[in-house]
């Protein structure tokens, strides 16, 4: 796999390089001379570019429109350090984006993306401001059953922490008689075990009476927000599951909303 990183600072550089150095990756680092960039793109196949937004000779955004001209239908995945989303990139560039990495790098996105882009392992990428949907390629991911649904949201918000069974009950069945309440777990869970194997995203560890997510294949804005306080939250958190609300006051400080 080969891909070109543009970045004008060179600590920025070398950190990219150290979590690709054990990699099947050949990096081409550029810093900020965009006609090398894209001389080098024009004459040379490459599987993704990995470009900074803000530099101080390259406007990130514009560069990426000059990609896209090329077309070479070339993978783009942002680096930056501000809260730059999918809305504020034109529809061209949008088209062609994976994703962003957020200054300092997280390394479980980082080989996420590589994987991806090296289409090993679907990427899963998880929305829980707002509402809560979950995507591969673009494509939403339909769960079977709500509460399949639902199961796979509590352990998001676990955040890479083992989930129980008793304590998804008490989140998600509370109300009915434990012998009950173990029946609908098993049948969410198998439900969900279905689903992340028919998208080909296999990132929940299925334990006797616990579940554990693995985060490497999976972004969420849930985790970069609470990583880096920036992102797309405006008080609402997957909205819909009563058992959410205990999460707003902990994001709401972060976001500045309350003391």
């Amino acid at each position: 796999m080969k891909i070109v990183v543009i970045d004008d600072e060179m600590y920025a550089l070398q950190s990219f390089l150290n979590e690709v150095i054990d990699c099947d990756v050949e990096c081409r680092f550029f810093k900020d001379d965009e006609r090398a960039v894209l001389d080098y793109l024009a004459k040379n196949t490459v599987d993704a570019v990995f470009s900074d937004v803000s530099m101080p000779k390259i406007d990130g955004l514009e560069l990426a429109e000059k990609i896209v001209a090329l077309g070479k239908n070339i993978p783009l995945v942002f680096i930056t350090g501000t809260n730059l989303t999918a809305e504020g990139l034109t529809e061209s560039v949008r088209e062609h984006t994976l994703g962003f990495l957020y200054k300092p790098y997280n390394a479980n996105k980082l080989r996420a993306y590589l994987n991806l882009i090296n289409k090993r392992t679907p990427l899963l990428q998880v929305r829980t401001f707002e509402g809560f949907d979950c995507f591969t390629d673009g494509r939403i991911v339909t769960f079977s059953s709500a509460k399949s649904k639902e199961l796979f949201a509590l352990l998001i918000a676990y955040n890479g922490n083992s989930l129980t069974m008793s304590d998804a009950i008490a989140h998600l069945w509370g109300d009915n008689d434990v012998e009950k309440a173990k029946i609908l777990y098993r049948n969410a869970v198998f439900r969900l075990r279905k689903t992340l194997s028919e998208v080909g995203v296999n990132c929940v560890s299925f334990g006797r009476a616990v579940l554990t997510l693995d985060k490497a294949n999976v972004t969420c804005d849930f985790w970069d927000f609470l990583k880096t306080g920036k992102g797309n939250y405006h008080g609402e958190f997957m909205r819909g599951y009563d058992w959410s609300i205990e999460y707003l006051p902990e994001l709401d400080r972060i976001a500045g909303l309350r003391d």
